[in-house]
C-alpha cells in the first residue's frame, strides 16, 4: 500500500513543481522564516516580562538615561531632549497616518490599488494588534515617567512596534520599485534606521521599557516581513 500512495501522490511531476516552487520563491521562504523566528523571539520576550525575568535590567538600562536624583528627568542638553521627542513623534498616530495615507494615495493614483491595500492592511492590522496586545498584557509603564498614568499599557511599545511594519513595509515596497542595489540599500537601510531611531527614544524619554522595545521591534519587523512576502508572492501572479 505504502510504495503505490507515494507513486500516487510523490510523483515525479508533483516533486518537480515543489522543487520548481521552492526556487522560485526562495525570498519568499526565507522571509516567512526569519518572520517566524521573530514571533518566537516576541513570545520569548513576551514570557519573561510576565515572569518579571526582565524587570531588574530595564530599570537598570532606564536610570542610565535619567538624571540622579531626578528620575523623571532626561539626561542631555535642552537641545538633545527636544531632538528625542521629535524623533519620538515619528512613530506617533498623526505622523504614520499621515506618511501611509500619502503613500495610499500615490498608489491609487499610480494604479497600484493591489499594494495600496496591502500596505493600508499591513499597518491598520499590525495597530490593532499592537492595541490587543496592550490590553492583553496591561503592563504599567516605567514610573520614571511623569505620564505615566495618563498613557495605554506599556507592552508591547506601540510606536516601536507600529513604526516597523509601517517604515519596514513601506522601505520594502520602494525597494521593490528600484532596479539599482544601491537603491535598494538605501531604502531598507533609512527603514531600519527610523524604525530604531524611534524606538530607542522611547526608551530615552523613560515612557517604556527596553523590553517592550524590544518585543515591539521583532513583532513590527515580522509583520512586516509577512506583508512583503504576500506581496511577492502576489505580485509573481500579476496582482500586484
Amino acid at each position: 500500500m505504502l510504495p503505490g500512495f507515494f507513486k500516487q501522490h510523490f510523483s515525479s511531476s508533483r516533486l518537480k513543481r515543489v522543487r520548481d516552487f521552492v526556487f522560485a520563491e526562495q525570498a519568499v521562504l526565507i522571509a516567512i522564516g526569519i518572520a517566524a523566528a521573530l514571533v518566537f523571539a516576541f513570545l520569548e520576550v513576551a514570557d519573561e516580562v510576565s515572569d518579571g525575568e526582565t524587570h531588574e535590567i530595564d530599570i537598570a538600562i532606564l536610570e542610565i538615561f535619567r538624571v540622579p536624583g531626578d528620575p523623571n528627568q532626561m539626561i542631555g542638553s535642552f537641545q538633545f531632549q527636544e531632538a528625542v521627542r521629535d524623533i519620538t513623534a515619528l512613530g506617533s498616530f498623526s505622523v504614520l497616518t499621515i506618511v501611509v495615507s500619502s503613500v495610499v494615495i500615490y498608489l491609487l493614483l499610480t494604479r497600484r490599488a493591489a499594494a495600496a491595500v496591502l500596505v493600508a492592511g499591513a499597518v491598520i492590522s499590525g495597530a490593532l494588534l499592537s492595541d490587543l496586545l496592550k490590553e492583553f498584557f496591561d503592563r504599567p509603564r516605567p514610573e520614571f515617567s511623569a505620564v505615566a498614568g495618563e498613557l495605554s499599557a506599556s507592552f508591547p511599545s506601540g510606536h516601536s512596534m507600529i513604526s516597523a511594519v509601517t517604515y519596514l513595509t513601506l522601505g520594502a515596497l520602494l525597494a521593490r520599485l528600484s532596479e539599482r542595489w544601491r537603491e535598494k540599500i538605501f531604502f531598507y537601510g533609512v527603514a531600519i534606521v527610523l524604525t530604531i531611531l524611534v524606538g530607542t527614544s522611547r526608551v530615552l524619554l523613560g515612557v517604556h521599557y527596553p523590553s517592550d522595545v524590544v518585543a515591539g521591534w521583532a513583532l513590527g519587523a515580522a509583520w512586516a516581513l509577512a506583508a512583503t512576502a504576500l506581496a511577492s508572492l502576489l505580485r509573481r501572479r500579476g496582482v500586484v
